[in-house]
């Protein structure tokens, strides 16, 4: 199992930006489908954001347009650029390898904060 390390996350005002990085452990070149998902503070985890090997990438509703989510094989990173940032975006955000939007491959980890100010 790959483990994942997420980072950037931080203090932003409403209408900026932010960069998460998710650093794996081996090769994610064989995986087939990483994803960014977000605890927001009071709800369930939810999926925000789907990429897969070749590129595929998929978002739910309240961040189309927004967020773009990206890999890079070479490095063994996933990124996800917010824009347009705004207070309901404020959470933990996670990445994972995969399976659905309530199954992942491995452990949960630590996360990184994304606080969004008005």
């Amino acid at each position: 199992q790959v483990q994942l390390v997420e980072s950037g996350g931080g203090l932003a005002q409403a209408g900026g930006s932010l960069r998460l990085s998710c650093s794996a452990s081996r090769s994610i070149g064989s995986i087939n489908t990483m994803a960014w998902f977000r605890r927001i503070p009071g709800k369930q985890r939810e999926l925000v954001a789907t990429i897969t090997k070749t590129g595929t990438a998929t978002y739910v509703d309240s961040v189309k347009g927004r967020f773009t989510i990206s890999r890079d094989n070479a490095k063994n990173t996933v990124y996800l650029q917010m824009d347009s940032l705004n207070p309901e975006d404020t959470a933990v955000y996670y990445c994972a390898d995969f399976v659905s939007r309530t199954l992942i491959r491995g452990s949960w980890g630590q996360g990184t904060q994304v606080t969004v100010s008005s």
